[in-house]
């Protein structure tokens, strides 16, 4: 009997104790789970406040649209090496894949900027919203032809494919290239508005020619594609990158548009002084090239900000735009 007293006293001071370990466990647990819902609940506020701060600085910054082509390198460049924010400009730049994408950002007020081309600018500038030139840029588009499709001449598009973009370069050169060549049979405008999916057609031996800017256009030519028709051979320039006319009215803007003008002078000078293969990083962050591809782009010179030749501005008046 005796034992089977000091048996139960053990168990009951067993089970007072494992009850003691319970509790404290599960004050520990109640302690840990308190700590780190304190945590996330910081945590949560802080990527709030966080995204809060980011939206504020992006609301404050000068918005551009800008396409993954080598004529807004300087714009990556400034952005990329922080001159900009050397110039007191604080940038955001929101990459489009065509200057239809860009036009539309314009249009929906969710940039102040944009990188084009005057057929576009023009055009939307007639149709009610105005815009102001920060600067011509050095974009040259080529018409290239598909070499499965043996097109070595323009007058051998007829009864082809042509890629381009409508109401642009694209298509006002393309016109011009075709109507100089006069084809016996007529030639099938295609619109292809984003510059890569264009490329990637004639890659893949979807289209019988395309209009292409760099560095698509050097990716091609390596292709052993046919270059039938280059801009530069016409003296035609048209790419420029315009700002709201609105916006500029607004004194913060302004003083940007001036601090943004003189780190894009900047960058030209140094990608002029230092060539393009220093800034390869740039190139295939933004334009979406290789190590090849940049090794094969043609020298180019990339001018102050100015504005658009009055005679390529002349070229947008009366174009006779073909329907598709």
């Amino acid at each position: 009997m005796q034992n089977n007293h000091h048996h139960t006293g053990a168990d009951r001071a067993f089970t007072a104790k494992g009850a003691l370990c319970t509790v404290l466990l599960a004050v520990c647990l109640m302690g840990t789970m308190t700590a780190c819902s304190s945590k996330e609940n910081k945590q949560i506020q802080q990527t709030a406040a966080s995204r809060a701060e980011q939206r504020r600085a992006d609301s404050l910054a000068l918005k551009v649209a800008v396409t993954p082509t080598t004529d807004c390198l300087p714009v990556f460049v400034a952005k990329e090496r922080g001159l900009f924010d050397d110039h007191g400009v604080a940038v955001s730049l929101k990459c489009k894949q065509s200057h239809m994408d860009c036009d539309q950002a314009m249009l929906d007020e969710k940039v102040e900027m944009m990188a084009s081309d005057l057929m576009r600018t023009e055009r939307l500038i007639h149709n009610g919203l105005p815009l102001t030139y920060v600067t011509s840029t050095n974009a040259y588009w080529q018409l290239i032809g598909n070499r499965l499709s043996r097109v070595r001449k323009v007058d051998q598009l007829g009864d082809k494919m042509m890629g381009m973009s409508r109401y642009s370069a694209t298509d006002y050169l393309g016109t011009l290239a075709v109507d100089s060549a006069k084809p016996k049979l007529p030639v099938f405008r295609i619109q292809i508005n984003d510059v890569d999916v264009r490329l990637k057609m004639l890659v893949n031996n979807e289209i019988d020619a395309v209009m292409l800017t760099e560095p698509q256009a050097t990716a091609a030519r390596m292709q052993r594609h046919n270059v039938l028709f280059d801009s530069r051979h016409r003296d035609i320039s048209l790419g420029v990158l315009a700002i709201r006319t609105k916006a500029v009215g607004d004194a913060r803007i302004r003083q940007q548009h001036d601090a943004f003008v003189k780190a894009y002078n900047q960058a030209c000078d140094s990608i002029n002084q230092r060539g393009l293969a220093a800034y390869a990083d740039v190139l295939k962050k933004y334009c979406h090239v290789d190590d090849s591809i940049i090794g094969r782009l043609p020298k180019m010179e990339f001018p102050h900000a100015a504005q658009p030749r009055t005679a390529d501005v002349e070229r947008t008046k009366n174009v006779k735009w073909k329907t598709f």
